[in-house]
């Protein structure tokens, strides 16, 4: 059983560049087509002053920092017994090649199911620009195979 004692733990923030070329590689391999997403041109006659990122990027930052090995070692979890349980975007403002964002992310809860079988994991990432603001909230839950 994972101890509930990890919940609210906070992890030490990420710091991610937004590069174009991750954003055209990304909105290519999720079938994006908008031109926003891939022409810098297309994106500044939108009224964006660079490239725009494609919805669920942020998902993308905390994985280039090898975030669920570090958790799993943590908890004390074999990458073996999980599974993707959820995952949820909450975006507040645009971002664009050329940000630099910040993931603070904690343990929000740990819940044990079917006898403790299956316990799931909630983490939730604030992620703010190189303004302070918030552009978005990632919300993941990780579930734990018990065998």
């Amino acid at each position: 059983m994972i101890d509930t004692k990890w919940i609210g733990h906070r992890f030490a923030t990420l710091r991610w560049e937004v590069e174009k070329g991750r954003l055209r590689f990304f909105a290519k391999a999720i079938g994006e087509t908008r031109p926003e997403y891939t022409d810098e041109e297309a994106a500044r006659a939108a009224g964006h002053p660079s490239l725009l990122a494609p919805p669920t990027i942020l998902f993308s930052g905390p994985l280039d920092h090898d975030d669920v090995p570090k958790l799993l070692e943590l908890l004390g979890i074999n990458m073996n017994n999980i599974l993707h349980g959820e995952q949820g975007f909450e975006y507040h403002a645009p971002i664009h090649a050329g940000d630099v964002l910040e993931f603070d992310g904690r343990i929000t809860d740990i819940t044990a199911k079917k006898g403790g079988a299956l316990e799931l994991i909630t983490r939730e990432t604030r992620v703010t620009n190189q303004r302070g603001e918030l552009v978005g909230v990632v919300r993941n839950v990780i579930a734990v195979v018990n065998r």
